[in-house]
């Protein structure tokens, strides 16, 4: 209420001192701002070679009086494949434009392009900028660059191919009860804070070794490569059962997201399978509020937190995987807490199993677990055979038959074969050689076949 006197009061004054010093033209013009028919004017033509296309979105004065528009401008410039044209006037830039009460305005855009390198970047962007009464406004411009199949906040089911890449835009949602499968060597590339998010549905990715899903960022120059939170990522919200077999998922912000379940207590709403997650923003693995996961031969590293975060009432069940908290990670590569915020709210973990999984990092301690415990039973937590990095060998009865690597203890390195290559490969002079014990994950991420017994990890010594 404070703040709405204020601006009266600011108006008010503003509005006496410019009546007093004789501008008497400015008492017919309003001091709002423009309301626009969109804030993102997208392109959905396909370029492949030279293309040339006209869209057009209105500018509208819902104010009681006059607005001059101080200046339009096309961010861009001359180097913009965009080109601007207002109530049929062409130019970059225009000036001093009267639009009165209650009218509108058309804007005409158009957009040349010319693809002749398979580096210019699938979505290109710029935006036109609308300076009213001290406030700049902008609608983005938005025009896809290559021959691809694009969505644009679209439901999608059914099945992705290969033959072109997929990118999206905004989001592509798998609504309840539908599905979508995606076949071995698709490329997926997603826009600034775009998702693929399965609501109530489920999501099949059925790569396969040498030829696996991809999913990364839409920028293909080589800068972008290494880039982290190019896009949001995978999100899971009581997804039905779902598979996740030989993807390779980068450079997101959260590389997936899984927040409850839709599935009984003896399913699980993802198994992923044969996954490499890493140079993500934020977390590589994050399993939120009931979420359930299955994982085996899954390499989570080089994460801005964690590799794995586990909060509130999660479950899960990981076999022969690599949690490594790597390049810039800020937070131990495995944090698991069973409440969210408030530690008087607690929540059961009902299965919680780490096997023959390494878990270390730059840190000391490269596993954290926040857990409160309020009767028997609520925390089922079963780590065994695993390498753990750590300040300190803990003692609770759920560690069984670990390897500790007790304050970054040389003696005791898995000795990667490169770590700054992400190739977590190791000799057979390394301490997790034959190490593990023997389940029913029969093969490496690589193919190899175990041994018996197994190494430690997603990828066997042989």
């Amino acid at each position: 209420m404070r703040k709405q006197v204020s601006l009266f009061l600011i108006t008010f004054i503003l509005g006496t001192l410019m009546f007093s010093s004789g501008c008497k033209k400015n008492n017919f013009t309003s001091t709002g701002n423009l309301e626009f028919s969109l804030d993102t004017l997208v392109f959905d033509t396909v370029f492949t070679t030279i293309g040339s296309t006209t869209e057009q979105f209105k500018i509208y004065n819902n104010n009681s009086k006059t607005i001059i528009i101080d200046e339009v401008q096309l961010m861009g410039g001359t180097n913009s494949p965009f080109r601007i044209n207002l109530d049929g006037v062409s130019n970059i830039t225009h000036e001093s434009i009267e639009l009165e009460s209650n009218d509108s305005l058309f804007m005409f855009v158009e957009v040349t392009l010319d693809i002749n390198s398979q580096n210019t970047p699938m979505i290109i962007e710029d935006s036109i900028r609308f300076k009213t009464n001290g406030l700049d406004q902008y609608v983005k411009l938005a025009v896809w660059g290559q021959d691809a199949y694009f969505y644009y906040n679209d439901t999608v089911q059914g099945s992705w191919t290969s033959e072109k890449p997929h990118v999206i835009y905004g989001y592509a949602l798998v609504d309840s009860a539908q599905s979508l499968n995606i076949e071995a060597g698709t490329n997926v590339h997603l826009h600034k804070n775009a998702l693929l998010y399965i609501n109530k549905g489920s999501l099949n990715i059925n790569g396969f070794l040498d030829n696996e899903v991809v999913f990364q960022g839409d920028r293909l120059e080589s800068l972008y490569d290494d880039v982290p939170g190019q896009y949001y990522g995978i999100y899971f919200n009581q997804a039905k059962a779902s598979i996740i077999d030989y993807a390779i998922i980068k450079n997101g912000t959260a590389g997936i997201h899984v927040f409850s379940s839709g599935v009984g207590p003896l399913s699980y709403a993802l198994t992923i399978r044969n996954t490499k997650l890493f140079n993500h923003a934020r977390y590589g693995l994050f399993l939120y509020d009931g979420a359930s996961v299955k994982g085996e031969n899954v390499i989570s590293s080089r994460n801005g937190f964690h590799s794995l975060l586990v909060l509130n009432d999660s479950r899960f069940n990981f076999n022969h995987c690599d949690f490594l908290g790597f390049g810039s990670a800020q937070s131990p590569a495995i944090g698991i807490r069973n409440y969210l915020n408030d530690p008087n709210e607690t929540a059961s973990i009902s299965e919680g199993v780490l096997y023959n999984s390494i878990i270390c990092g730059n840190l000391e301690t490269e596993i954290i677990l926040d857990t409160i415990i309020d009767f028997p039973g609520q925390l089922n937590l079963d780590i065994q055979n695993c390498f753990i990095q750590s300040e300190e060998e803990y003692s609770d009865a759920f560690y069984q038959n670990n390897i500790w690597r007790i304050d970054l203890d040389n003696s005791i390195d898995p000795q990667f074969n490169s770590i700054s290559d992400m190739d977590y490969g190791f000799s057979s002079n390394s301490i997790l050689n034959a190490n593990g014990f023997a389940t029913s994950v029969t093969t490496d991420i690589l193919g190899n076949f175990r041994n018996n017994p197994p190494d430690i990890g997603a990828i066997e010594q042989n």
